[in-house]
């Protein structure tokens, strides 16, 4: 039976880590614009892979749960990755909500249901999850457990405790780790893995939106203040992921990985830590 990795969100992050884990595997490229989808799956296909498209809307459970049967209907579905979302300079703090934690959180339960024995996903979060203040124990087991339908009507996602799109994507991405490290429980019950990505500013298109968007200014502090003194490429978050799917991750599960060339250490303890209130 074919293998499938399923690519949620056909940018250059997808991209980049479809090209490390597909060889010799169906990969399916999912995307809400089904036009970007079929944009990337040719430039995979010049490349040698064979790759298949949908379209996709993880913020609706009956489109994440169409993709499934598709991915079935192609073979066993031995990996998932999850790079889609919005941005806080994209989006509304509802939206934000919608698609970068509720949507997660649908997708992981979607695949969570069918990944095969030996299967393996990587969902991409930010390192803005590791910005956010600190949460109560009851929080973040609230982001972590609660029914996906309830989810969303939780206390703490009211539009009257969120200050901003910032906040809102901040306390999703937390909320994506926090999911992950859960349902890899139930993952293993399958016997199979899931790990989260935490990259810093990676070299998009996305990110050119940042850049140059109302926060763009500090975008170019936390590059020129990290540890690193450079933004991040899709390839090295490529690389990490290729490490977590395969063979050599195997005792990895529940994880999250922090790569932003080190703005969250110099957040919290050096030069872009912010002034004392």
């Amino acid at each position: 039976m074919n293998e499938v990795v399923v690519v949620i969100g056909s940018g250059f992050i997808g991209q980049a880590i479809a090209r490390r884990v597909g060889a010799g595997k169906q990969v399916l490229l999912a995307d809400l614009r089904e036009e970007n989808a079929n944009a990337a799956a040719n430039i995979l296909l010049d490349a040698g892979f064979e790759v298949s498209v949908a379209q996709a809307d993880v913020s609706s459970r009956q489109s994440v749960h169409a993709l499934v049967e598709k991915a079935q209907s192609i073979g066993s579905v031995t990996g998932l990755v999850h790079a889609a979302g919005v941005s806080p300079t994209q989006a509304s703090p509802e939206t934000i909500l919608k698609v970068d934690l509720y949507g997660t959180a649908l997708v992981l339960e979607e695949f969570g249901n069918i990944i095969a024995r030996g299967g393996s996903g990587v969902v991409i979060a930010s390192q803005s999850g590791h910005r956010l203040s600190a949460l109560t124990a009851d929080q973040a087991k609230a982001l972590a457990t609660t029914p996906i339908e309830e989810l969303l009507g939780l206390p703490m996602l009211q539009m009257e405790r969120i200050t901003d799109s910032l906040h809102a994507y901040q306390l999703s991405k937390r909320g994506n780790s926090l999911r992950v490290t859960a349902e890899a429980v139930r993952w293993g019950k399958r016997g199979a893995r899931v790990n989260t990505i935490s990259p810093g500013i990676i070299m998009t298109p996305l990110a050119r939106d940042e850049l140059s968007g109302p926060r763009g200014a500090g975008y170019r502090r936390m590059i020129e203040l990290c540890t690193a003194g450079r933004a991040g490429s899709p390839d090295e978050v490529g690389n990490v992921a290729a490490l977590l799917m395969g063979p050599d991750g195997t005792f990895i599960t529940g994880s999250d990985f922090l790569m932003d060339g080190g703005v969250t250490a110099a957040y919290w303890f050096g030069d872009l830590a912010p002034a004392a209130t």
